[in-house]
């Protein structure tokens, strides 16, 4: 078994650590204290064409590997969740339903080939203020009207959703089947009846741009439906089992990140005339997060190569979001007592980081969900 990366995914991760440590980490604590996207430097770097990194040339992506993928959110993650997660929606999720979905590919490549290269933004409309853990609660409906569907309803909590050109939503063709009519349209930006509502104000991710949308009479042709009414669900459970391994990458960078920070601080910060770092209950804790670091950074690579070469993947995705978003919410909280009275100074990043840490364990699945996912498996 080789642990090795290859050259490429060395060059790709590379590529990703010197954005975000040259483009991101600047500007990161302003963006975060203002609620603002750098939407000209996603726009920088989806020019590298790594939005569309894991999909085919054939539909305009790199033709890449998703561990490739998967190591540029992790690097980008590490300096800015807030991109890392953007970037993550706008290729797991957007991505993920169009590839994913039995469209015809000339409509794959027409909704998927302006994202790989960030000339478009894309979002992901599942959720509902009724359908969260529950997808079943759905009730944005779609209504057949001649060669078109007319959608009503609204989703909350799309991240990329007050950015995206497009936006994938999951909607009802027929109420009364639930799930079994549940079907997906990509629904592009400026749409009549198609609005941006409310956008959170939120405790973390604050750059990411989150939103609720509205559809009030939207009326999609009818070769914008990727999923036809019974395919729907399995396209977003499939399409979320790709997204918490964007997640979970999302959550090793930060645990990544802030276990540098508070590493550099702990051989520099020096009391009782030594350096913290010589202190060994503090050296131990270090050791014990470093191995949880290094245990979930291989189910999360796992995870990832079971995607790319066809196994199934579900539980492996579940228990790698479940590890490395626990992970994050516990180094980031214990990277802020390290750090003392510093750490809770938003120069030192480590609060913020913790802040960011905690939307990782619930969205995409709660970390709960994700139990339910592996233990489910358990007793088959």
């Amino acid at each position: 078994m080789n642990f090795e990366l290859t050259k490429d995914q060395q060059r790709i991760q590379q590529m990703a650590r010197e954005f975000a440590q040259n483009e991101l980490l600047p500007g990161v604590c302003q963006r975060d204290e203002e609620g603002q996207f750098p939407l000209e430097l996603f726009a920088k770097l989806g020019k590298t064409g790594l939005y569309g990194l894991p999909y085919s040339t054939e539909l305009g992506g790199l033709g890449g590997s998703y561990l490739s993928y998967i190591l540029a959110v992790e690097e980008l993650s590490k300096v800015d969740a807030s991109f890392g997660i953007a970037f993550s929606v706008d290729t797991s999720l957007y991505g993920g339903s169009i590839v994913n979905s039995s469209a015809p590919d000339e409509v794959k490549k027409r909704f998927l080939a302006p994202i790989t290269y960030g000339e478009k933004i894309g979002s992901f409309g599942l959720t509902e203020h009724t359908a969260g853990s529950d997808a079943a609660g759905q009730r944005t409906v779609a209504a057949k009207d001649g060669d078109s569907y007319v959608l009503n309803g609204g989703k909350c909590f799309n991240t990329n959703g007050p950015l995206a050109d497009y936006t994938v939503i999951y909607c009802l063709t027929d109420p009364e089947l639930g799930t079994k009519g549940m079907a997906a349209f990509v629904v592009e930006k400026g749409t009549p009846g198609f609005t941006v509502g409310k956008v959170e104000n939120k405790m973390g991710i604050r750059s990411a741009q989150v939103s609720d949308m509205h559809l009030e009479n939207v009326r999609v042709p009818a070769d914008h439906m990727i999923a036809k009414p019974g395919e729907g669900f399995k396209l977003a459970m499939k399409t979320l089992d790709g997204g918490r391994i964007g997640v979970a990458a999302q959550g090793l960078g930060i645990a990544k990140g802030a276990f540098e920070i508070a590493r550099t601080y702990m051989m520099e910060r020096e009391q009782f005339d030594k350096p913290i770092s010589k202190q060994q209950y503090l050296a131990f804790q270090m050791a014990e997060m470093q191995t949880e670091i290094q245990a979930a950074e291989l189910l999360l690579y796992k995870a990832a190569m079971d995607k790319e070469e066809g196994r199934p993947y579900t539980v492996s995705a579940a228990m790698a979001k479940l590890t490395c978003t626990n992970v994050a919410m516990k180094v980031t909280t214990q990277a802020v007592q390290m750090l003392g009275g510093n750490g809770y100074m938003k120069e030192y990043h480590v609060e913020r980081m913790m802040r960011d840490a905690k939307i990782t364990q619930i969205y995409e699945g709660t970390n709960e969900i994700q139990k339910l996912v592996i233990s489910g498996q358990l007793f088959r």
